[in-house]
């Protein structure tokens, strides 16, 4: 006997089921404002050195601020004052005439920077000089974020497959919150780091622990309806977020508000269930039983819950060892699931870092931050909502394949676009974050259900670190324009491709049941109904 054929009798998609999708949905919410904080609370204001030093005299303090700033600092190639640089000695020559100053000697900034205040109140930028020669530590930050959401990735996978799915994800709600608010009050850049390290490592157990908790409660008809709206609450909070940094510019307070909503989280996880597939593969019947049952009773199936004798559950799974616990190196033991492993390891790696690398550029084509980070949230509306109508017409793998292609498409005509065509190149992007969205939505589904029930929570732990991997990446790949301004994007468009191409010897799961064991992977690659 398979679950699904238990889930049917006690309605695979009823009240129960629709209770633990909108505490998810609501839990969620805050997640990409987390992911995306980097792009606001690091944002680098319009700066330049700080000349008080050349203060000589009476002649410099009668100059007003802009005359100052002419004596004081180079003049860029576009106009602007440099960022970096500074005069040794003021050139008061220049208020006469605009000559030329290669042949002045200029010196680094020797007292730290002026930050333009009309946009941000304070970003970590201007709290710790995170500029010029210090510009990668300002990349570095969404780097550790995401390395630390790596690492739990694998952690919470574990652990979740060991303890529980409902525990785990209690664990990251609280510590994740707890961690997120202490970093906003972070008195060094070292400290900052180190929390924001823990902050993602504690909440991404909210990711991957939620979809697979809501995947495991639902039939196979409403599997794809859950995936979306796993993901519009992503979408929902990112289209959302603009509007929040633009009230709160101090990047402490923005730190707290976009934390805050796990507080809800918490006061809702009182409501979940834990997994009654978890608890069957894990030879824990009795419990499963009394999950069973109540989903039954509200789901108003109450003629159903006679049937749901220990005897009948046993029968669900069939294991040598029902009390075996199960490690990732289970996924590696046996020559498909090593297969499988690795491809989808690998895919998730590739869509992440395309998928953030558009995400993270927000500043790059030279439009407005806030609307740019708006349009890159509702684009996704529109992609998934695609991506739900045609999961069951044309199957995952075509989905995954053919979204990954088109996002390679518009990453290499981006990287052809000139710099100053910022309208056309910011439409193109949008257009491939819609696709890098479709791709990211239907890669979460498309994975749960290729692995098996007993290391499912293992195998989405694995994916989901290769994916942050991916996306600690994508920042530093940003860095590489200083080398060549379009090597970002042609590296991103490669990494699409490869995606593509990985996908597409992965196999289709539309319409066939979860694996449960390892058995089922290496006897039919996916159980059929």
């Amino acid at each position: 006997m398979k679950f699904e054929n238990v889930l049917a009798d006690i309605n695979g998609f009823g009240r129960f089921q629709v209770t633990i999708v909108v505490i998810s949905f609501l839990s969620r919410f805050s997640l990409p404002c987390h992911f995306m904080l980097n792009n606001f609370i690091a944002a680098v204001p319009a700066h330049h050195c700080d000349f008080s030093s050349l203060d000589d005299g009476d002649m410099f303090m009668n100059l007003s601020h802009a005359q100052r700033a002419t004596v004081s600092i180079p003049v860029q190639q576009d106009g602007s004052l440099s960022s970096c640089q500074m005069f040794a000695e003021p050139q008061y020559h220049l208020l006469l005439n605009s000559s030329s100053t290669a042949d002045v000697a200029t010196t680094p900034c020797q007292d730290g920077w002026v930050y333009d205040k009309t946009i941000f109140r304070s970003t970590l930028t201007s709290e710790w000089d995170l500029v010029c020669d210090r510009r990668g530590k300002n990349k570095a930050t969404a780097t550790i974020f995401f390395i630390g959401v790596m690492f739990g990735a694998i952690t919470f996978g574990s652990l979740s497959d060991r303890f529980g799915r409902r525990i785990m994800l209690l664990v990251s709600y609280v510590t994740g919150m707890l961690f997120g608010i202490a970093s906003a009050f972070s008195t060094t850049y070292v400290m900052f780091a180190v929390l924001r390290f823990f902050t993602g490592f504690c909440i991404t157990g909210l990711v991957i622990v939620s979809t697979v908790l809501s995947v495991e409660w639902v039939d196979v008809e409403h599997r794809k309806l859950v995936g979306l709206f796993d993901t519009l609450s992503w979408t929902f909070g990112n289209a959302g977020f603009p509007a929040i940094a633009y009230l709160v510019t101090d990047w402490r307070w923005l730190t707290v508000v976009v934390t805050s909503p796990l507080i809800l989280a918490i006061i809702g996880w009182r409501w979940m269930p834990e997994s009654a597939r978890w608890l069957i593969a894990n030879g824990k019947l009795a419990e499963a039983q009394v999950y069973l049952k109540k989903c039954a009773k509200i789901n108003q199936k109450k003629e159903s819950i006679p049937t749901l004798e220990i005897e009948t559950l046993s029968t669900i799974v069939v294991t040598a060892k029902t009390d075996r616990t199960y490690t990732y190196l289970d996924l590696i033991r046996t020559p498909k699931m090593r297969r499988l492993a690795l491809s989808t390891g690998l895919l998730w790696f590739c869509v992440a870092s395309s998928f953030y690398g558009i995400s993270f550029n927000i500043t790059g084509f030279g439009m407005n931050m806030y609307l740019t980070q708006f349009t890159y949230g509702m684009i996704e509306v529109p992609a998934k909502v695609s991506v739900y109508f045609l999961l069951d017409k044309i199957g995952r793998r075509r989905i995954e394949v053919g979204s990954l292609a088109m996002s390679c498409v518009c990453l290499g005509i981006n990287a052809a676009i000139p710099k100053h065509m910022s309208v056309a190149r910011t439409v193109v992007a949008v257009i491939g974050k819609g696709f890098a969205s479709a791709s990211f939505s239907t890669v979460v589904l498309y994975c749960s259900e290729l692995f098996p029930t007993v290391v499912r929570q293992n195998g989405m732990g694995y994916n989901s670190s290769m994916g942050r991997f991916g996306v600690a990446v994508a920042p530093l790949i940003l860095l590489l324009d200083e080398v060549w301004p379009q090597l970002p994007q042609l590296l991103l468009c490669a990494l699409a491709a490869a995606g593509a191409l990985v996908a597409a010897t992965l196999p289709e799961t539309r319409g066939r049941f979860l694996p449960e064991t390892i058995e089922d992977v290496e006897q039919t690659g996916t159980s059929t109904p």
